[in-house]
């Protein structure tokens, strides 16, 4: 007897898979040729997968960024490297994407003692996904300028090749930064090769571990959306301040939804206070 789906029910079955299919860029409900998948889907994947390998791979154009950046306003970034020497160390070596070389940290320490201490450290960095932080690390910065509004003093931004997360830790203690915001390139999915992910510690300092960072992730116009992501970091950096610490201490509470546009959400936890600006000037 066979086990085949009667008419009805695969014409039911066809429909539930397009359904789904319309919801999410996973791969879902492929249609088969006998016991393989179709010619168009394994070339798909295939394009994915070279994609994903190239968002690795391809070097972040340093140049290009800072004139983007500087052109919405901003003043010129600050550039810094890791101790990896090239992106074959720094996927083999996680430890020394963590660190800054010797002439970056010295050129940090020289900046801070130039100028007075800020509330927030920006720092976008390569990461896993340069292509991501080309795309959307200057639309970012400007969401997040935006969201955070007149309340906050701000360094210049700090651009980092060869990063890995905690290497704002570092970046964060020599300029004196209160918090630092990272924002940088996430491992690539299939299909999702220019995702950026967004991390917020109060207090950084080399040694800082996962708990006490706040994460943010999948910042794309296909996944969160760069208002969406700004309008959360904005809510996190306030409730950080009042609470006096980031990480697994801190819930995001913000009603913002993890997908889609922030637009007619939730307000703001209205216990979450703005800072007290005049008293860290």
């Amino acid at each position: 007897m066979s086990n085949l789906p009667s008419a009805p029910e695969a014409a039911t079955t066809a429909v539930t898979w397009a359904e789904l299919q319309r919801w999410t860029p996973a791969r879902i409900g492929l249609p088969r040729t006998g016991s393989s998948l179709t010619t168009r889907d394994v070339l798909a994947f295939a394009a994915a997968h070279a994609q994903a390998r190239d968002a690795v791979h391809t070097p972040l154009d340093v140049s290009a960024l800072c004139a983007e950046i500087e052109r919405d306003g901003w003043p010129a970034p600050l550039v810094v490297r890791s101790r990896a020497r090239h992106r074959s160390e720094y996927l083999l070596r996680p430890d020394l994407g963590r660190r800054l070389d010797e002439d970056s940290g010295a050129e940090l320490q020289r900046w801070r003692q130039q100028h007075a201490p800020a509330d927030l450290a920006l720092v976008v960095g390569d990461g896993l996904s340069a292509l991501g932080v080309q795309r959307h690390a200057a639309g970012l910065l400007r969401a997040i300028r935006a969201a955070l509004g007149s309340a906050w003093s701000l360094m210049p931004p700090v651009i980092a090749v060869q990063a890995r997360v905690a290497l704002g830790d570092e970046i964060g203690e020599r300029l004196g930064a209160r918090m630092v915001v990272v924002l940088i390139g996430e491992r690539p999915g299939l299909s999702s090769p220019d995702s950026i992910g967004v991390y917020l510690t109060m207090s950084p300092r080399v040694g800082c571990t996962d708990a006490q960072r706040n994460c943010i992730s999948n910042v794309r116009p296909g996944g969160q959306d760069l208002h969406t992501a700004a309008q959360r970091l904005a809510w996190l950096v306030a409730a950080a301040w009042r609470l006096g610490r980031t990480g697994v201490d801190l819930k995001d509470h913000s009603g913002l939804p993890m997908v889609g546009s922030a637009t007619g959400v939730a307000a703001a936890d209205p216990l979450i206070p703005a800072p007290p600006h005049q008293e860290v000037r």
